[in-house]
């Protein structure tokens, strides 16, 4: 999924010494014993990596990626002391850093490295597509475009309203697409920063299947499954859904628990405040176990769900997060069965 936002890298080439070279701000190790767990965190150790750029392209050409290649107009000057400024950022001692996604990041880098060693300043013209335009609606596009409707799903789930602040117009520009375009309406010194722009590698059209199964379209069927297990009278219904309601509440109190987790632990600010968690409540865990019992307050915490989930539908466009729209279905699914406990045994 990490490919679907594309990616940025530096090409240096040197007609006299033969030099072409590729120094790319993306790479990190998988292999480390404690990855996944640094990971969980945000703490992601990346690294600039220098290799040829014909390995590069055979990279690319193996994964079915394109290259675009945009070439800078910079003074000798300028491109020697960029040149020098990358091999010096090469070095064990300065070329690791850490990587958060959408304010430091290898098109960051790039773009960093490139006005730092630039004589004069490089201003751009606005490449927003809308006058206030949220982080989260400037990654989401790319999702879809790729078919990762369930990476969508989980990025939704689990990143907070921090990503949901409008971008400006440099901020966007940590996305390749963006950094691209700015680069395409950037000037220096009244001149174009960009002298011409060249496709290396064209990337192949994807198949698209005919049918797509988004985790709206599961979490509708399932819906539509459930709504009429619910209203049916036969006794293997009622004992289908007394499975499935525990099942369901401890899958959605998981997922709440890793909200609360993950807000915890990040050392950033992207899964922090995340309205998420007022349909996934961590409590469902608990409850999964305890929905048959015949118990007062068992009933009187799915009325309190059910009011929750009741309001939560009513101000979805008014939230300061934006919801996956798989979440619709996943909502009326605790409304229903909310109310059914709310009202047993009454």
């Amino acid at each position: 999924m990490y490919s679907s936002w594309g990616h940025t890298a530096i090409r240096v080439t040197d007609q006299s010494t033969g030099v072409d070279m590729v120094y790319n701000y993306g790479t990190f190790d998988d292999s480390d014993p404690d990855f996944y767990i640094r990971f969980t965190r945000g703490i992601m150790n990346y690294a600039l990596s220098a290799y040829p750029f014909v390995d590069f392209v055979e990279e690319y050409r193996y994964q079915q990626r394109s290259i675009i290649e945009q070439a800078l107009q910079l003074p000798c000057a300028d491109k020697i002391r960029l040149y020098n400024a990358l091999q010096l950022n090469n070095t064990d001692s300065n070329r690791f850093y850490n990587y958060y996604f959408h304010t430091d990041n290898c098109t960051t880098r790039a773009k960093d490295m490139i006005e730092k060693n630039s004589g004069s300043i490089i201003t751009y013209k606005n490449i927003l597509p809308s006058k206030s335009v949220s982080f989260r609606e400037l990654i989401n596009p790319y999702l879809d475009k790729n078919n990762q409707y369930w990476g969508k799903f989980g990025t939704d789930l689990f990143l907070g309203m921090n990503l949901d602040q409008n971008a400006t117009n440099e901020e966007a520009m940590f996305l390749p697409d963006y950094l691209k375009k700015g680069f395409d309406v950037a000037v220096r010194n009244d001149q174009p920063l960009v002298s011409q722009s060249q496709i290396i590698l064209n990337r192949p059209k994807q198949n698209e299947s005919i049918i797509s199964f988004s985790p709206f379209v599961v979490f509708t069927l399932l819906l539509i499954i459930v709504g009429a297990l619910t209203f049916s009278k036969n006794v293997w219904a009622y004992k289908t859904l007394a499975v499935f309601d525990s099942l369901f509440f401890l899958l959605i109190g998981i997922l709440g628990s890793l909200m609360v987790i993950l807000w915890i632990i990040r050392i950033d600010t992207v899964c922090r405040n995340n309205f998420n968690i007022l349909w996934a409540l961590p409590t469902h865990i608990a409850a999964a176990f305890l929905l048959h019992l015949h118990k007062t307050w068992i009933r009187k915490y799915f009325q309190l769900v059910f009011w929750l989930s009741i309001a939560l539908a009513f101000t979805w466009f008014f939230l300061p997060q934006q919801l996956n729209n798989a979440v619709g279905p996943l909502l009326l699914l605790i409304v229903i069965r909310s109310y059914h406990y709310s009202k047993k045994h009454a």
